[in-house]
């Protein structure tokens, strides 16, 4: 009875973290989408202001605004279908892994030492553990 309570638990977590990954993916999706909105009414509004407003008129300088934002947003598209695969969830979490081992064993390093030598210096007095 109890080994169901946690198998239930364990399943929960994951789908609990399915569901938080599928949401940050949503998430970033739609915020590509807008980002992508805007860019297309921004890019309207900029040749529109310097054709029919004619602010800065001589010069289209409209080109380089666009071109500047055109990659931005190309980084952006980049940012969520590319970089997210490759250091995405199971990357994170093997990272973590990582860093959590490399701690346990230079915590085991440290005891190993403390255990070698009892006799540790602090401010200036030598001291028995």
């Amino acid at each position: 009875m109890f080994s169901k309570n946690k198998n239930t638990s364990k399943l929960d977590l994951e789908q609990h973290e399915l569901l938080e990954n599928a949401q940050k993916r949503i998430k970033q999706k739609k915020r590509l989408y807008t980002h992508f909105v805007v860019f297309l009414v921004g890019s309207v509004f900029l040749i529109l202001i310097n054709k029919i407003l004619k602010y800065g008129q001589e010069y289209n300088w409209f080109i380089w605004a666009i071109t500047f934002w055109g990659f931005l947003f190309v980084l952006h598209i980049f940012n969520v279908f590319v970089t997210d695969r490759f250091m995405g969830r199971d990357w994170e979490r093997s990272q973590r892994e990582k860093l959590v081992e490399k701690q346990k064993r230079r915590i085991a390093e440290l005891e190993q030492e403390l255990n070698a030598n009892p006799e540790i210096e602090m401010d200036g007095k030598k001291k028995l553990f």
